[in-house]
């Protein structure tokens, strides 16, 4: 007989959306010929109405049932409104400016220690690859969290499609730099543009997905259309948004934030409840949408997909 044990994250059936019903709102949503098209008065649940995103024909795409939540999805007006993205500014409420972002064409560079460096139109990326949707928990490094279904694919199939050298140990990944375009990248005293950076290992994990598109929908401007990163066992600050460039390199990337404030923010930014913030504490988070705040898990409740990637670094500063 098959025993399946289940993950330590994952939601009991009984907590979960009837699949009838999860189902039959995406077959309405097609037979309407609205895949992932914004309803006329705006996007469902009130969030913010933006103009359709590349690649709209192929949401919402196929859940895979291997990632689900311990949670309920935070409503779609609250995770799509309530946002960090500082090459707008530093305000939550960055969702209005941030539609001044422009995604067609969007070029991504793939280069660095590669068999195959390319430059590529996200139109094409998209035609290389299989979108699935994921539940994902959201932790970010102020104490907010969220959890929602992002659509994307492994960023493991990105690594694969550049063949990296032997001596790529990293892999950077770079922002746009538009200051005209981008007001919040006028500001001299940040580091622009936005850089992150994973190691090799951490990059071709399970859990490393390139996001295009949430709750069925393509990715919203704020929300770092049209290609971001999810890991969600890091604080938020890691997943960068909007990439246009992958560089593989022998060398650890010094990000934005490590850059901005290094006694604060480190290159490998996991979670852990136990090492706090120099400002705050990281034991508890407040879910988006809720007066409660709940106790934060290690690795964000990862830690049986990713806590073996850290063997050996334990001198590192892994949790900042």
């Amino acid at each position: 007989m098959l025993i399946r044990h289940r993950r330590s994250w994952e939601l009991p059936e009984s907590a979960a959306t009837e699949e009838s019903v999860f189902w039959n709102r995406r077959r309405v949503l097609q037979a309407a010929g609205m895949g992932g098209v914004l309803l006329a008065g705006g996007w469902s649940g009130g969030a913010l109405a933006q103009e359709s995103i590349l690649g709209s024909g192929l949401y919402p795409a196929e859940r895979n049932p291997a990632y689900t939540l311990d949670r309920p999805l935070t409503a779609e007006a609250l995770a799509t409104t309530y946002n960090n993205f500082f090459e707008f500014g530093s305000q939550k409420n960055i969702h209005k400016r941030a539609q001044d972002l422009v995604v067609s064409p969007w070029d991504i560079q793939i280069t660095g220690d590669v068999e195959i460096p390319q430059t590529l139109s996200f139109d094409d990326l998209l035609k290389r690859v299989d979108l699935e949707e994921r539940l994902y928990r959201h932790r970010c490094v102020e104490t907010w969290s969220m959890a929602v279904p992002w659509t994307g694919f492994p960023l493991k199939a990105l690594v694969d499609m550049a063949a990296p050298l032997s001596g790529a140990k990293y892999l950077r990944m770079e922002t746009f730099h538009d200051p005209e375009m981008a007001v919040g990248q006028k500001a001299g005293w940040y580091p622009w543009p936005y850089v992150e950076g994973l190691t090799i290992e951490e990059a071709t994990n399970e859990m490393a997905f390139l996001v295009t598109g949430v709750y069925g929908k393509p990715l919203p401007k704020q929300m770092g259309a049209p290609l971001r990163l999810a890991v969600p066992w890091k604080y938020g600050f890691k997943s960068i948004k909007s990439i246009v460039k992958f560089e593989f390199t022998s060398q650890r990337p010094r990000s934005f934030w490590q850059a901005t404030g290094p006694r604060e923010y480190g290159f490998w930014a996991n979670v852990n409840p136990a090492v706090p913030h120099r400002r705050w504490s990281q034991a508890t988070e407040k879910l988006l949408g809720s007066d409660e705040r709940i106790p934060t898990l290690l690795y964000n409740g990862y830690a049986e997909q990713v806590a073996h990637l850290y063997k050996g670094l334990e001198k590192e500063p892994l949790y900042m």
